[in-house]
């Protein structure tokens, strides 16, 4: 046996306790490293966490960490948002969060809500522009404090003072509660900003509230109820008179990317410049569901619904008014700049000078129009259409007009001027047209455009450069093709006769390219076109003619249709349809 000197054995046992102890320290180390979270807080408006504060702190895991929320003046703890599961009480502003793992909480603030009960309540908002109101009752003429501050006699004359003027906007919330501002009166023909509210801020809301009899009059950024919009408006509406130079509307005067829905203004407006019935001038702003149907007049960009709209949308919105401007003139947008409209309508008259549409004077810069009517009567001198007036790089589709078009160059059942990559598709018009030349049935001028899937029905009258589809086709500024195709037109067509510029489908074509479309010689009265093939009536109400061409169509039962095809027909009863037409 061999025996290990003691001193030895000391020493092996030192050197085993030390190897074992830095094992258990680097475990300790590892495992302590590895259970700390991050907790991260933050809060709303209207308050903030005292404890620990806000930001993002580290905890080592199985923690408790307390948290105080605290609410400043006019405001109140509502909870505790996010990672709400383990926190110890999400209602009290004073708990503990366990730290189990990397969590993330917000502490939620509400306002106050303060009743308006009189004109005195009403006046007192400018005092706290961040509070929450809720309107009680009607506020009329005979409520206390009209007539020192909303009278025609208050302010020296100047009536009601704006609530949000200047560079102190209203930011908070005012719930009408379906109550009303009756007889309203603000003359202040030399300021801007001008309405009920003058400027409502980002996060601030207006709801469930009626101003009635109220008469605006302002210089620039007029309304009705607000005179400029970069909040939500939801519920509302607007009955009287509103009076303004620029961005003026009865509703709202500008709309800068906030919302307005469910609302509408029955009024009448009157402006030089971005005028409309509903709102002067939409920027990056959302309208849905709205109306109006006030009589507008201004000079230009001129709407019945929006004056000018600039990369918005309007969904679901419609007008229906007289709408007496000079250029860029529209039922219901004057100018529309990279915005969207859909499923939206007009209904009554237009007239203007140019860039006159019975829905959007001028189209601009890939905006759209789409599931959209006009039912009326559309005046102008040049670039005059049905739906839209002049329609830059823009697409129309599924739209359609009916009622009767007069100008004197480039005017059309739905589009005067189709330019620049312009698209009209899927589309009809059903109303008569009237011009002097480039006189189209469903387009004056496809200028580097492209027209597909369209009819027109339609009479059209005019000198030289007239057609039952269009009244010329093709370009002359750009090297761009102008393109027709799957389309055909079954109305009359009365031109200069001694002119060779007049057709049953196209007047006049430049270089253009017309395939696969159709014109009916008999109902036209025009033998012969620049482009398309002539058929008689018989032959336009076979499918074989249009299938043949390569239509994407199909034979359905009267009164039937079939979605999954472009077009329908009733061989041999009628002529062929858009599937989406009831």
């Amino acid at each position: 046996m061999k025996i290990i000197p003691s001193s030895r054995k000391n020493r092996d046992i030192a050197v085993a306790i030390i190897f074992l102890a830095v094992i258990a320290l680097s475990v300790w180390l590892v495992s302590s490293l590895s259970a700390r979270y991050n907790l991260t807080i933050s809060s709303t408006e209207g308050g903030e966490v005292t404890t620990p504060g806000e930001g993002t702190f580290t905890y080592a895991e199985g923690t408790v960490v307390n948290l105080v929320a605290e609410a400043e003046e006019g405001y109140y703890f509502i909870n505790w948002a996010g990672d709400v599961g383990i926190v110890a009480d999400t209602g009290a502003a004073t708990t503990t969060i366990t730290m189990n793992g990397n969590y993330y909480v917000e502490a939620n603030f509400g306002g106050f809500e303060m009743e308006i009960w009189d004109w005195y309540d009403l006046d007192a908002i400018r005092n706290n522009l961040s509070g929450s109101y809720i309107l009680m009752n009607d506020l009329d003429s005979t409520t206390p404090g009209y007539a020192e501050l909303a009278s025609p006699t208050a302010n020296g004359g100047k009536g009601w003072q704006p609530i949000g003027t200047g560079d102190q906007f209203f930011t908070g919330s005012f719930d009408g509660q379906g109550h009303e501002i009756h007889e309203l009166f603000v003359n202040r023909p030399d300021q801007n900003g001008i309405g009920l509210f003058g400027t409502i801020y980002h996060g601030a809301v207006v709801e469930n509230l009626g101003v009635v009899n109220v008469t605006v009059i302002g210089d620039h950024v007029v309304g009705g109820l607000v005179g400029k919009n970069q909040g939500t408006i939801s519920n509302s509406y607007s009955i009287g008179s509103v009076i303004g130079d620029e961005y003026v509307g009865g509703l709202v005067g500008d709309f800068l990317n906030g919302i307005v829905s469910n609302s509408y203004s029955t009024g009448s407006v009157t402006g030089n410049s971005s005028v409309g019935g509903l709102m002067g001038w939409s920027h990056l702003g959302t309208v849905n569901n709205a109306y109006s149907t006030g009589n507008v007049t201004g000079d230009e960009h001129v709407g019945g619904l929006v004056g000018h709209t600039y990369y918005g949308t309007m969904s679901n919105s419609y007008s229906i008014a007289s709408v007496t401007g000079v250029e860029y003139v529209g039922g219901l947008v004057g100018w529309n700049k990279g915005g969207t409209v859909s499923n939206s309508c007009f209904t009554g008259s237009v007239t203007g000078t140019s860039c006159v549409g019975g829905l959007v004077g001028h189209n601009r810069d890939h905006c759209t129009v789409t599931d959209s009517y006009f039912t009326g009567n559309v005046t102008g001198d040049e670039y005059v259409g049905g739906l839209v007036g002049d329609n830059n790089e823009c697409t129309v589709s599924n739209s359609y007009f009916t009622g009767s078009v007069t100008g004197t160059s480039c005017v059309g059942g739905l589009v005067g001027h189709n330019r620049y990559h312009g698209t009209v598709s899927n589309s009809y018009s059903n109303g008569s047209v009237t011009g002097n030349y480039t006189v189209g049935g469903l387009v004056g001028w496809n200028d580097a455009g492209s027209v597909n899937n369209c009819y027109s029905t339609g009479s059209v009258t005019g000198n030289f450069r007239v057609g039952g589809l269009l009244g010329a086709n093709g370009q002359n500024e750009i090297d761009f093709p102008s393109t027709v195709s799957n389309s055909y037109s079954t109305g009359s067509v009365t031109g200069n006769t001694s002119h060779p510029s007049v057709g049953g489908l196209v007047g006049q074509n430049w270089e253009g390219t017309v395939s696969d479309s159709f014109w009916d010689t008999v109902t036209s009265g025009q033998s012969t076109s620049n482009g398309g093939k002539g058929k008689a009536t018989t032959e336009m109400q076979e499918i074989t003619t249009f299938s043949g061409a390569g239509w994407n169509i199909i034979g359905v039962a009267l009164n039937e249709t079939n979605l999954a095809y472009i077009w329908n027909i009733v061989n041999g009863v009628m002529y062929p349809f858009l599937s989406w037409q009831s």
